[in-house]
């Protein structure tokens, strides 16, 4: 088969000899770029697609462990005792004399208070969200005198 193909080219002109190894160097190019050089640029692309998602995923979840983490750090300390006696006596030292507190359960307390200053109010219960007491419902009326009635349940962390 060579050496036919070999006796073919022979019989050609120098013109067609050069215009068939010409043709053969096109077709060669051709089959090495289209077969080889274009399918490993498109894989080194997708690949570098790829690792551009996974370390930005990689940095979120980073992200969202160290908050995780800080959530940890900065959780409060078990309340000591019961909620409903600590509810009283936090009411009591920010200055809210609390016409109903009854315990719901072992785990929330139902508080009422006949009239507070809202920015006083909502301040306190920050502070107790801060250590770890959370409203679990939360009613207030407004008494038409810059005050408000407050009837919440109140419940601790993680419960």
């Amino acid at each position: 088969m060579i050496a036919s193909l070999k006796t073919l080219f022979e019989q050609r002109s120098l013109r067609e000899k050069r215009m068939l190894i010409v043709m053969a160097a096109l077709a060669m190019l051709t089959i090495v770029w289209g077969g080889i050089i274009r399918p490993v640029s498109d894989a080194l692309s997708s690949a570098r697609e790829r690792h551009a998602g996974a370390v930005v995923r990689m940095g979120e979840t980073q992200a969202r462990l160290a908050v995780l983490q800080a959530l940890q750090r900065n959780r409060p300390a078990a309340l000591g005792g019961p909620l409903d006696a600590i509810v009283r006596a936090r009411a009591n030292d920010a200055g809210f004399p609390l016409s109903l507190a009854n315990p719901v359960g072992n785990d929330r307390v139902q508080i009422a208070i006949a009239s507070a200053r809202p920015g006083a109010l909502l301040g306190w219960i920050g502070d107790l969200e801060g250590s770890g007491i959370l409203v679990d419902q939360l009613n207030v009326t407004n008494n038409g005198d810059q005050t408000v009635a407050v009837q919440m349940t109140l419940k601790a962390r993680g419960i």
